[in-house]
Parts: C-alpha cells; structure tokens; sequence
C-alpha cells in the first residue's frame, strides 16, 4: 500500500483505518505529540559481588521531544522522534506499530539479529508488533502483545532482548545483552514508558544475569508550540533521504534470515557516514546509489 506522508499530528478519526479496537487506536495516538521527556534508570540488584550499589538521583530536567506520526497504511503506523535539547535537534530514535505482525525479528546479541519462523494467523490476532529502530534506522528490538485495558489503565507489555541502549554502550562492556521488559501506559496527558531490564552476560549459548535495572521514562504532553523546531528540522528533503536509508533496510532484512551489523567503518559509526552523505544533497539515483553504497559496508546478511 501506499504510504502517506503526514505534515500533522495524528487525529482519531485518520487512525481508525488501521486498527480494530477504539482502545488501540487512542492508545496509538496518545503516543504521538509534543511532549516534555524525562529519563530515569537504576540498577536495582546485581550479582557481580565486587560492585557497591549507590542509588541514582532523580533525573527532573525534561527534554522536549516530538512524535511525528509519519507514515500509515491500513495497519502500520511509524513515528518519528525528534529531540530538541541543550539547543540541538537531533534525529531521535523511531518506532512502528504493526497490526497482526506474523514476521519478527529478535536480537541474538553481538550485533546479530535473527528472524522468527513466522507466526500463525490464530497466534498473532489481535496483537501490535511495536519495532523500535536507532538514530540510523538500523533494527533495536522488537516485541509483539496487545494493548489491555484494565483497572482504568490502558497498556502494552512486552519482554524481549535487545542489545545495550547508548546511554550502557559508550561506558561499559561487561555484558552484551539487555533484556527489556516495556510497559506502556497511557495517562491523561501523555505516558509512561516503564522498564525492568536484565542485564545478561550472553555466551556460548548461556544466559547469566549481571544486574537488574528499572527505568521510568515520563513523556508529559505540552504544548505543540515547543516542537516548533523538531517541525522545522523535519523537512520535506530530510524526510526523503531517511526514507531512501529505510527502504535499504527494508529491502535487505526481507531478504535474509540473519542480520550482523559492523559498528563502525573507517572510525566512523554509521549514522556520521549517514549524516555526511545527506549533507552532500544529492537527489534522485546518485542519492539512492551513494545510500546504497554505504550502507552495505555495515551490514552483512545470510
């Protein structure tokens, strides 16, 4: 089907093409928006005996952060995150929503990622197949449940690994996968994404727990006035190129069973190369070729 490209928030009335619960479709549009961002984690308990546990102090400095629904079909719908903080904007992470997904992906650790024997019909009924990428659009986790309506709250919950988010990455090395439990649960003016995560120290097939870890990421809508610059750094032009770098990813996981990824090239990670072949403002075949071209030395697929 054809995507849409949508310049506005969405509205219920646009998003209840693609769902069959009224629940899931306010829930989906509960989580675009302008909002006020906050970003707590703490390792909670740990096996590694030689570690001293110290709480964390509460992280009350929000960031703003724009959920720009950018494309939808009758069941998917992808949004685009863009962050504005310390007076920068920056291409944010992105997530989509699949209605009735059979096809997934799961995190092998080392940078591999391995595709799921497709789930039946009867298995998947129902459900919403959350996939969250990086800032280059390349795969982060993905999980499959149903948005629940219970006790006056409205929410999805999933278990599945994913390798270390950025903010473990850059500073340690002493385990090689997280294996995240996502809650979402929508409020009245925005929601929580709550986590209890698994460290694990993944080898040779056996899994040993490091440490656990709970987080708390409080989205608080505002309003849309403060995204007035994630609006204007999301151009037409930039739209374009991520697209042409999705539709790359796209074509190779469709054709590949198992997906390893090189973290860098040359001293570079992929979304700076990423960053200077668009800053080149290339157009049409040399612009895909260049993608293209790039792209392939980071990714190799079976």
């Amino acid at each position: 089907m054809k995507n849409l490209i949508v310049t506005g928030l969405l509205s219920a009335a646009a998003a209840t093409s693609f769902a069959q619960s009224k629940t899931d479709v306010k829930a989906i549009e509960d989580l675009c928006g302008c909002f006020e961002v906050t970003f707590n984690y703490a390792e909670t308990f740990t096996n590694d005996t030689a570690n001293e546990y110290k709480a964390g102090k509460l992280n009350n400095k929000a960031v703003v952060e724009l959920s720009l629904p950018i494309e939808k079909t009758d069941k998917k719908v992808v949004i685009q995150h863009i962050l504005v903080a310390g007076g920068h904007v920056i291409k944010h992470w992105r997530e989509d929503w699949t209605y009735e997904n059979a096809n997934l992906w799961t995190f092998a650790g080392d940078q591999t990622w391995k595709k799921v024997p497709a789930a039946k019909p009867e298995q998947v009924k129902g459900t919403w197949t959350q996939t969250v990428w990086e800032v280059d659009d390349a795969p982060r986790y993905q999980g499959t449940s149903r948005w629940v309506e219970n006790n006056n709250a409205v929410y999805w919950l999933n278990t599945t690994d994913a390798p270390l988010p950025r903010r473990e990455y850059t500073k340690r090395d002493d385990y090689n996968v997280m294996e995240r439990t996502n809650r979402l649960t929508i409020n009245g003016n925005g929601y929580m994404h709550e986590q209890d995560n698994r460290k694990i120290v993944r080898k040779g097939g056996k899994d040993e727990v490091l440490a656990y870890e709970k987080g708390y990421n409080n989205y608080v809508k505002v309003a849309d006035s403060k995204c007035d610059a994630a609006k204007k750094f999301w151009t037409a032009e930039k739209a374009a190129f991520w697209k042409e770098v999705v539709a790359v990813w796209d074509n190779k996981m469709a054709k590949a069973s198992t997906l390893n990824l090189t973290k860098d090239v040359d001293g570079k990670l992929l979304y700076e190369a990423l960053d200077e072949v668009e800053q080149k403002n290339l157009t049409g075949a040399a612009r895909q070729k260049a993608i293209e071209a790039l792209m392939s030395k980071y990714i190799a697929v079976k």
